[in-house]
Parts: structure tokens; C-alpha cells; sequence
């Protein structure tokens, strides 16, 4: 028996089993689906992209997107330890402080801006140094990176044509245009397995287990109290383990409602219909589903850009020998943050701007995602079979909402001012995506839809808010409402999304999480 059995070990799982093992009385045991990592690309920034559809990667897909005139949509997660942090393209983004004082208004208390900053800056290994919004010496190493020409050219473009600039987007000011950082040290990619697990994984009061899938948490008899999880192991045998005091779920915004709904907590109608024996009616279990839409502009260039330096043999010789070179980069290397009308209190859309295409065009090129960081389309999660290792059903409702429509097409308008811009002119060639001119609204709206994918940030679907609020599963501790012995610590539990990129905000869960946990609450 351990006192607690985390479920999962991402991005929260791996913080969650470094905090709580701090105390030498406290023993945790660490579930995870995936294998333990020996991919090398692992390691290298600019091959994230090639991680996808791999043995790294659970390798979801969305239904036929009705809004997307019936395309599926690949949503890569990761599987192994660190998670989608072992994946994903690096960026460090908290969002915007509106984000976290909205969830403080919907009635979770101790999660205002200024309540999670802390938390923030105490995860954080700041390159730049220690200030009112940085920390130093936290587990995860946070950097600038290597900029291409072309990413300064976009920066020059940008601020020609009348953007502001910021140094700093988890600063004092988040609107403007700059550089990201990005979670690499010394030329590799840093993931909370290489952050807050590798370090501390000799510690006698730490079990890790992999090749493990978990099926449902246990209850201990009558009582509604969860003690326990019942897996199956890398041979295929069923198993079971208890928990002294707690199961904490950490395994995803696709994950972690799966398995609470295996469990027989979620919809009573839902899961009678799948004929799994209901323990807990929580009918907001794999409801709010949300994530952020990104369309592309894609050109030509007429000089090399990062697409060189894939499979190039004298680049990866300089990774593998000296961890220098392009190699280092994670692509995503500057990009920004606009308001597309007046009177928002945050930024509604995003742009990450890559030197390079790598699978969307042959040859070299470059491209500009555009996201709208505040979708008002609702998803969901539910069961597609009672077998707990059957993937669910992604269902995002993509564009269901047609207000979700009129930020794409401000900021590709602006986008494609920036890129078509004379500072890129010695760079740019022909247009890709889109091929033609486009000018109307029904254009550009046609564009949007046959072209729409994600950049991979979904979350909500264990929304934390008050016992009064019947979509909300998880109280302001995380404890799942009604349902003690069992919290969900991951990006799930987010009421609302974030403005921007969401694995900094899921670290700074688990790092709250954790000082929840110790202090009994």
C-alpha cells in the first residue's frame, strides 16, 4: 500500500511525484501508460514534429468535424514519462493574469493571478534571471533560443507595420510581439520526466511503474471513498493497488475523464447506456471541452530556412557531438500576442511564426499559425465502448460556434500583412496555403474550415468550480466533488483556457496541488 498512487506521469504527474516525495514519510506510486523513454529524437528540440504518430505518442484523433466539412483532426499526446512535455514544441507560455482571476470569479478561491504567480516562479529555472516575475533554481529551465534570420526579419515586419513589441510575454505585458522562451537547456529539450523526475528517481519512497494502463479507480466498499486503481501491467494481467490516503489523476484532458467515466463517475444517463455501473452522477465529467483553433499561412523561401536542416547529416553530427546548431531550435521562436477588437481584457489571438515547414510543403518555407486563444465552441469526452482501453470519443465541435470565426479571420488578415511585409521580401517566395488572394468574408471563412487544425492544447474537461455549479467535477482543492479519496490535478480541471500555451499553467497546477496535499487541504 502507498499513501498516494498518482495516475499519469506528465507534465502534473512528474512535479506531483517530485513534491510529495520531498517528505521521506510519504510514499507514492507513479503510473504511467507509456514506456519508459529511449527515442534520442526525445531529446532534440527540432524534431518534436517527428514524435507524432510515434510509440511516444497516444496518437488520438477528433470525430468528422462538421464544421470542418467532415475532416478529422489528429491530436498527439504524449506517452511516456513527462508526457506531452516530452513532445510537445517547448514553448514556455503562462498566459495572460485575466485568465487565472477569471477563475478565481467563477468561485475558486486561491486562484487568482496573483495567488499562482508563486507558484510560477517557484517551478521556474529563469535564464534571464530571478525578478518580480521570474524565480530561479526551480526544477524546470526555462531560455531564449536560437533566433533564424527569418524569425528576426518577422519581428522587423511586425513592428514596421505597427505592432508593439514586448520582451517579455509572461512580464508585465503579454500584448506585443518577441521572442518565446522555450523549456531547453544547453541544446535539450527539458520535460518534467528530465525536470522534476530524473533527479529524484533513487528516492526509496518513490515506485514508478510504466507500461501500465489504468482502467478505473477502486472504491473502497460501500463507503463512496476511492482507495484504490485497478490496471492492467505490460504482461496483460489485471492488478490492483491501494492508497492509504489519496488517488490523484493526472492523465490529460482525454485521459483523465475517460477513466473517471470507466470508474462509473460521470453522466448517469451516459453510462448506463455503456452499461457501466454508475457510483457517482457528476454530469460534467468530459463536458467543456476546449481548445485553441490555429489556421496557417504557408510560403515558399527563397533561402534555407530550418527545413534544411532536417535530415541533414553534418547538422545532427553537430547536435549528437557539441548540442549546437539549428537542431537546438524548437522552431517556434518568436510570434505574439493581439487584441483583434477594442475593449477585450485579454488577447484573443496568437501567433507563433516558424522558419520552416517541415511536413506541410517539400522544399523550404516558412508559416504563421494563427490561434484563437478564446474559442466560445464547446466539446467533449465521452465513452466510445465500456472496454476501458478503447480510445473515447474526441468530439471539440470545432467552429460550431460561428463567433469563433471573426479573430481568425482578423488576425490572418494582419498575418498576412506582416509576412507579405518588404523585411521578408529577400526571404519570401510564392504563396502556399492559401494559394490565391483572398479578399471577402465568405473567403476567408471557406479558408478557415478547410484548413483549421489545432495546436494541441486541450483542456476543461474535469472543470473545476463550486459544488453549486452542476458542470463542475473538481472543488478549488481538486477533490472531486462527492467522490473523496480522489482528486484530478491536470490541465481538466481548467475551467477556461488559457491565453496561450497550456503546459506552463498544468506545471503550475501540480506545484499548487502539491502544497495543497501537504498541508491537508
Amino acid at each position: 500500500m502507498y499513501d498516494y498512487i498518482i495516475i499519469g506521469a506528465g507534465s502534473a504527474g512528474c512535479v506531483l511525484a517530485n513534491r510529495l516525495t520531498e517528505d521521506s514519510k510519504t510514499s507514492v506510486l507513479l503510473l504511467e501508460a507509456g514506456d519508459e523513454p529511449t527515442n534520442r529524437e526525445l531529446a532534440v528540440p527540432l524534431a518534436w514534429a517527428r514524435l507524432f504518430k510515434s510509440d511516444v505518442d497516444w496518437a488520438y484523433q477528433t470525430t468528422p468535424q462538421e464544421g470542418l466539412h467532415g475532416r478529422v483532426i489528429d491530436w498527439p499526446r504524449g506517452k511516456t514519462l513527462g508526457g506531452s512535455s516530452a513532445i510537445n514544441a517547448m514553448m514556455y507560455v503562462r498566459g495572460h493574469p485575466w485568465d487565472y482571476d477569471q477563475w478565481a470569479a467563477q468561485g475558486n478561491p486561491g486562484w487568482g493571478y496573483a495567488d499562482v504567480l508563486p507558484y510560477f516562479k517557484k517551478a521556474e529555472d529563469q535564464a534571464r534571471g530571478a525578478d518580480k516575475f521570474h524565480g530561479t533554481g526551480g526544477p524546470l529551465h526555462v531560455s531564449d533560443i536560437t533566433r533564424h534570420p527569418l524569425s528576426l526579419a518577422f519581428l522587423q515586419a511586425a513592428e514596421q507595420i505597427g505592432l508593439p513589441l514586448t520582451q517579455d510575454f509572461n512580464g508585465a505585458q503579454q500584448v506585443g510581439m518577441g521572442q518565446y522562451q522555450a523549456t531547453i537547456k544547453n541544446g535539450r529539450r527539458v520535460s518534467t520526466a528530465e525536470a522534476y523526475l530524473q533527479p529524484i528517481r533513487t528516492r526509496p519512497n518513490l515506485t514508478i511503474r510504466t507500461g501500465v494502463h489504468v482502467m478505473q479507480v477502486l472504491f473502497a466498499g460501500q463507503s463512496g471513498r476511492v482507495g484504490g486503481v485497478r490496471y492492467i501491467d505490460p504482461q496483460g494481467d489485471k492488478r490492483e493497488v491501494k492508497a492509504n490516503k489519496e488517488v490523484l489523476l493526472c492523465a490529460g484532458a482525454i485521459n483523465s475523464p475517460q477513466i473517471l467515466l470507466s470508474s462509473g463517475i460521470g453522466s448517469a444517463v451516459q453510462l448506463s447506456r455503456m452499461g457501466v455501473l454508475v457510483r457517482q452522477h457528476l454530469p460534467g465529467v468530459g463536458q467543456n471541452l476546449q481548445d485553441h483553433p490555429l489556421v496557417r499561412l504557408i510560403y515558399r523561401a527563397r533561402r534555407p530556412t530550418l527545413d534544411a536542416a532536417q535530415d541533414n547529416t553534418l547538422r545532427t553530427l553537430q547536435w549528437f557531438l557539441f548540442k549546437k546548431g539549428p537542431l537546438t531550435s524548437s522552431a517556434a521562436e518568436v510570434g505574439g500576442f493581439i487584441n483583434t477588437r477594442r475593449g477585450l481584457p485579454a488577447p484573443d489571438v496568437q501567433y507563433i511564426f516558424l522558419p520552416g515547414v517541415g511536413d506541410e510543403a517539400p522544399g523550404n518555407g516558412f508559416m504563421l499559425s494563427v490561434i484563437n486563444l478564446r474559442p466560445v465552441s464547446r466539446g467533449f469526452i465521452e465513452l466510445a465502448s465500456p472496454d476501458a482501453l478503447y480510445p473515447p470519443r474526441i468530439e471539440p465541435n470545432y467552429l460550431a460556434d460561428e463567433a469563433d470565426l471573426p479573430p481568425l479571420r482578423t488576425g490572418l488578415a494582419l498575418g498576412k500583412k506582416i509576412l507579405e511585409h518588404e523585411a521578408l521580401a529577400g526571404f519570401r517566395g510564392e504563396a502556399i496555403s492559401p494559394e490565391r488572394s483572398l479578399s471577402t468574408t465568405a473567403e476567408w471563412n471557406t479558408y478557415i474550415r478547410e484548413a483549421l487544425t489545432t495546436v494541441f492544447h486541450p483542456v476543461g474537461t474535469c472543470k473545476m468550480g463550486p459544488a453549486s455549479d452542476p458542470t463542475a467535477v473538481v472543488d478549488h482543492h481538486l477533490r472531486v466533488h462527492n467522490v473523496p479519496g480522489l482528486r484530478v490535478i491536470d490541465a481538466s480541471i481548467m475551467p477556461t483556457i488559457t491565453s496561450g500555451n497550456t503546459n506552463a499553467p498544468v506545471i503550475m497546477i501540480a506545484e499548487k496541488a502539491a502544497d495543497l496535499l501537504r498541508r491537508g487541504e
